[in-house]
């Protein structure tokens, strides 16, 4: 049974306050109907300022590009959005590009890399959403390149440092890896494996996935400096319609589609759009506010790191409750007929996503029975494209996947445990 703390957890006041921040938290857009939504790995909640934002910049006719007081106004607007994405991933060089999708812009960045730096081989995981294995498969095959996949670990339900290291060597083309897996929530050591496949390879390129990871805990290229990482601002609290990435300087130089009148540091493809930079800042701005309620600093990078780490250990202390319970409801290691996959121990190798079996239910039918209770989770099933190659390395067929957001409270974990276990009890019932 977990001790809750108020030094790991939002106060009620802070919680409250942040709750009316985030569009539909406890409501269901459609229905109007009351419900638990625990499916932020595959959507996710968003924060009414940046949606707002965007649709205010996104109304001015006006284009940034030109000399008159609006279009300043929204050039600035802009500027600020990509130096607030630079404070996310604390990249002071480098460039900042924008994509439709994060997919795309995994697509996009792996073709480039992969079409220009030599290499008779290409390395990535297992554990990779489909944008990157697929990306980085589709470019070994064309480009004639041999395709070397690490292996998962059945245990921590990531990927070890050496599993992956020992798959590089002098003629590696690239290595793409996941910053988080959004099955498992295992979070990878990158910055040890930045490190260990860099003593193989002194100028190895590196891309990173880290489209799950980023609204859970911090990415610092300072100490992972790779040349490409991704984000989905829709993922991160923001809105849809946007990939953002950070690339390295010689990541940017290289051949891209760009306008040959730009510098090479700028890839953008056409007009901008501001809104989605405008929200973009209110995601920062969302962050930093929650640091500033627990430090003095005024530098923005330092306020937004705090605020992250704070949503980290919120995060993990809701983890703890879902797994071990409190004097109101079992945790799920202790509800007879759940198996949680994937259970390390070490919770701060985790985010907040949680894998189970609820025994002599199908996947999908689970999914129903929590629908019925008007609570929100998905299933991860090997008929899937999004999860057949990670559910067969960790030898599972499927799983009921659960991702809350840190705007969740212990009462709302509690009420899952306890429908959950309503469930199992429904089931044996049925069975007798």
């Amino acid at each position: 049974m977990v001790k809750l703390t108020t030094e790991t957890l939002f106060s009620n006041d802070l919680l409250s306050q942040i709750r009316d921040k985030f569009a539909f938290v406890d409501i269901d857009p459609h229905t109007q109907k009351k419900r638990l939504f625990l499916d932020n790995a595959g959507g996710s909640f968003r924060l009414k300022s940046a949606n707002e934002k965007f649709a205010q910049f996104d109304l001015i006719p006006d284009h940034p590009g030109r000399d008159h007081e609006t279009a300043k106004f929204l050039f600035e607007i802009e500027q600020q959005g990509i130096n607030d994405t630079r404070t996310i991933f604390n990249a002071k060089e480098g460039s900042i590009a924008t994509y439709l999708t994060a997919s795309q812009a995994m697509f996009e960045i792996t073709g480039v890399i992969a079409e220009n730096i030599e290499g008779s081989n290409i390395v990535t995981t297992a554990l990779e959403h489909p944008s990157a294995f697929d990306a980085a498969k589709f470019y070994a095959n064309k480009l004639g390149k041999e395709f070397r996949v690490a292996n998962t670990n059945p245990v921590t339900g990531g990927v070890d440092v050496d599993e992956i290291t020992k798959l590089i060597d002098s003629d590696t083309c690239f290595l793409s890896v996941i910053y988080a897996s959004n099955i498992s929530g295992a979070i990878l050591d990158i910055e040890t494996i930045v490190k260990e496949a860099r003593r193989i390879k002194p100028d190895l390129y590196i891309i990173i996935d880290a489209v799950q990871h980023a609204p859970h805990g911090l990415i610092d290229i300072e100490k992972t400096p790779v040349d490409a990482m991704n984000i989905a601002p829709y993922k991160f609290f923001g809105v849809r319609g946007s990939g953002i990435a950070y690339l390295s300087e010689r990541a940017a130089k290289l051949p891209h589609h760009r306008l040959f009148g730009k510098d090479h540091s700028d890839l953008q493809l056409g007009s901008s759009t501001p809104g989605h930079f405008a929200s973009m800042s209110e995601v920062v701005n969302y962050v930093c506010w929650i640091g500033s309620k627990f430090s003095d600093e005024h530098d923005r990078r330092k306020m937004f790191v705090e605020g992250m780490n704070r949503i980290a250990l919120h995060e993990r202390s809701l983890l703890e409750v879902m797994l071990d319970g409190t004097d109101k409801a079992k945790g799920l290691r202790n509800i007879p007929g759940i198996t949680v996959y994937l259970d390390y121990e070490d919770l701060s190798k985790r985010d907040f996503i949680v894998a189970i079996r609820i025994e002599s239910f199908d996947y999908h039918e689970a999914v129903n029975q929590y629908g019925a209770e008007n609570i929100i989770v998905y299933d991860r099933v090997a008929s899937s494209i999004y999860s057949k190659r990670m559910l067969q390395s960790f030898g599972m067929e499927g799983a009921i996947r659960i991702s809350p957001l840190h705007c969740n409270t212990v009462e709302e974990i509690e009420e899952f445990l306890e429908v959950t276990q309503k469930i199992v009890e429904r089931n044996i019932k049925s069975i007798i």
